[in-house]
């Protein structure tokens, strides 16, 4: 029996990549993974993931996610709403 991999065929194809030259890609890249080491971010996660496994969400399918509302709570919500926020799966609005 063979098995495919499951693998997130998107997986390091960032929407904001789409424009840009290879140079400035490569700085985005490079700085991405700079923030996301820093311990504040590492924390934000951790933080996350923690809740996630309280709440009985964590890995089980249910596609939700543990997400900070601007009030600094910790609410239940779905992944695609959560994740769709800050503009990754927005339409442009450049003309």
């Amino acid at each position: 029996m063979i098995m495919k991999s499951t693998k997130n065929k998107n997986a390091g194809k960032h929407p904001s990549y789409g424009n840009m030259s290879e140079e400035r890609r490569k700085k985005k890249i490079e700085y991405d993974k700079k923030y996301h080491q820093s311990e504040e971010r590492k924390k934000y996660r951790a933080e996350l993931n923690k809740k996630n496994r309280e709440s009985g969400t964590y890995g089980n399918g249910d596609k939700k996610d543990m997400s900070h509302t601007k009030s600094g709570n910790i609410v239940k919500e779905s992944q695609s709403k959560n994740r769709a926020r800050n503009g990754a799966n927005k339409k442009s609005s450049k003309k």
